[in-house]
């Protein structure tokens, strides 16, 4: 993929977190893996304004390639961990979306109360605890929170999500949102029942069989 077509993928994909009400404003952040670094939102500008040139383009380690006009998204170590630790991850979408981040707001994991949990990778969604944004600490404990998931909650913050393509990562940042908006409706009614660990493990043996296969996938 060309330089050209790696940032207009951004650029779409940000202006889809707010079509898909995944974020508002100028919160949340989009990046994705280029070569061996990554290209990322910049800080406080509105996506609607975005052109290729805003990206920003930067190694892992923070250094931003010379010459560029914008300052990173404030959570840009949160996207470089992400890439460090996982070298399959091709892009993540972070956003504030309200259900995600209303359960992110009482510091509480998305249990397996339906089989559609098995998206984010496993029989859960789990919750980071909190840390100040932008920060060394959360970057650390959002790495955590994704071993071995796509998508985690970020206490007091929002949600993030991973995937091996940015429509995987921003498939399975709206099916959070879905999750958590259908799992806060369920809490005034009690508890919900929950899948056991062999029937999520039975929908994640289907998942790994599920969707088209060949062109066109």
């Amino acid at each position: 993929m060309s330089d050209r077509m790696e940032r207009d993928q951004i650029i779409d994909a940000a202006r889809r977190t707010v079509a898909l009400g995944l974020t508002h404003g100028t919160s949340g952040n989009v990046s994705a893996r280029v070569g061996d670094g990554m290209a990322i939102t910049p800080s406080g500008l509105d996506y609607g304004l975005l052109e290729r040139e805003d990206l920003v383009v930067m190694d892992l380690d923070g250094t931003v390639a010379a010459g560029q006009p914008r300052v990173p998204s404030s959570e840009w170590r949160m996207h470089a961990a992400i890439y460090r630790a996982r070298p399959e991850v091709r892009a993540v979408v972070h956003g504030h979306s309200p259900a995600a981040t209303a359960v992110a707001c009482f510091g509480r994991d998305i249990p397996p109360f339906h089989y559609m949990i098995a998206v984010a990778g496993g029989d859960s969604i789990r919750c980071a605890p909190y840390a100040p944004f932008g920060s060394d600490a959360l970057a650390a404990l959002a790495v955590e929170a994704l071993t071995d998931r796509w998508a985690c909650l970020l206490a007091h913050h929002g949600l993030l999500a991973a995937g091996t393509t940015m429509d995987q990562a921003l498939a399975v940042a709206s099916e959070t949102e879905f999750l958590a908006d259908l799992f806060l409706r369920l809490l005034p009614l009690g508890e919900p029942r929950l899948l056991s660990a062999g029937q999520l493990a039975d929908v994640l043996e289907r998942f790994r069989h599920y969707g088209q296969r060949g062109r066109g996938a």
